[in-house]
């Protein structure tokens, strides 16, 4: 088994290659005076159980599109050399936000990821918590993984939560299936019922707007309002407010993935939002070290579940 982290932003790869308990695979990354970079294995692929892990949000250094590009190159040459079968490890997976058409002549973006990978050999892709899951499922032809963002929550709601009643909402009627999976899940560990709620939302051509409506009975309890990202945060609050107005004790904000986009700082900042809960899919470095979202912000370790993931997919492969 080969296990390689192309992104220099992240140590998510060295902690999932720590809890494999293997290392990682060395790689050439070689940059060119016009931008372009040749990605190169340094140990022979052939015959090889590979991993490729990259999680495709922008950054600092690169963009999504040149860590799109780079992962794809790079699985490519592990197929030309022998690889016998390459994994993608996805945390964040760019582009899955855009599943459908909206306006006329929209494109689906999820879809053409989807093709460019299945063009370059990839076996199988594992992702953590996308925009859609159906539409993520059927827009690849090779094999997906969908890890659920709520696995790597259960084991930190105890201690934020406290033992007062408990509720798991949807900022969006969109969000319900994901929401209602946490629920029944929570429900099941805790040995206790734990309540409903998801707030009115609309968007078009990037404005929102909600009446405020909360379907749901979140009178005295706390919240765990759950989405699969957090942009700019303002989706998060406009739920929180709506929750607080419906009578939620108080309202804690889960993501797997934190963009935080501007404005996010400030807009998380807001007293209607107790706590911000992500994983470490997204590095948070658009937030301020300090300041009063830094002081509400933890960040839960996905590495466990993509660590089990992949021991279960080589396990299979072995047989």
């Amino acid at each position: 088994m080969l296990l390689f982290s192309l992104d220099p932003e992240s140590s998510f790869g060295s902690s999932l290659a720590a809890a494999l308990d293997i290392s990682l695979s060395p790689f050439e990354d070689r940059s060119f005076e016009d931008g372009e970079h040749k990605l190169r294995p340094l140990v022979d692929p052939r015959g090889a159980d590979t991993y490729a892990v990259c999680s495709l949000h922008g950054g600092p250094q690169q963009s999504p599109h040149d860590k799109l590009l780079g992962l794809l190159m790079f699985i490519a040459t592990l197929r030309e050399h022998g690889a016998a079968r390459v994994t993608a490890v996805v945390p964040y997976l760019a582009y899955a936000r855009k599943d459908r058409r909206t306006k006329p002549f929209d494109p689906v973006t999820l879809r053409y990821v989807a093709q460019l990978f299945e063009a370059v050999g990839l076996a199988q892709i594992i992702v953590l918590e996308v925009h859609n899951v159906a539409a993520f499922q059927n827009g690849f032809r090779c094999t997906t993984l969908h890890l659920e963002a709520h696995r790597a929550f259960d084991a930190v709601v105890p201690q934020i939560a406290g033992a007062g009643a408990l509720a798991v909402a949807s900022p969006d009627p969109g969000g319900v299936k994901r929401a209602q999976l946490w629920r029944e899940s929570l429900a099941e560990q805790l040995g206790m019922p734990v309540g409903f709620a998801f707030v009115d939302k609309r968007r078009s051509a990037g404005l929102v707007s909600s009446e405020n409506l909360v379907a749901g009975d979140v009178g005295g309890m706390t919240v765990l309002l759950l989405d699969d990202l957090i942009a700019s945060g303002d989706t998060m609050k406009r739920a929180a407010l709506a929750l607080h107005q419906a009578g939620a004790q108080q309202v804690i904000a889960c993501a797997a993935h934190g963009l935080f986009i501007e404005p996010a700082a400030d807009v998380l900042a807001d007293a209607a939002l107790s706590q911000v809960l992500v994983t470490d899919s997204v590095p948070p470095f658009r937030l301020p070290a300090a300041g009063p979202v830094s002081r509400k912000l933890r960040i839960v370790s996905a590495v466990p579940l993509f660590a089990q993931a992949i021991r279960e997919c080589r396990d299979s492969w072995l047989r």
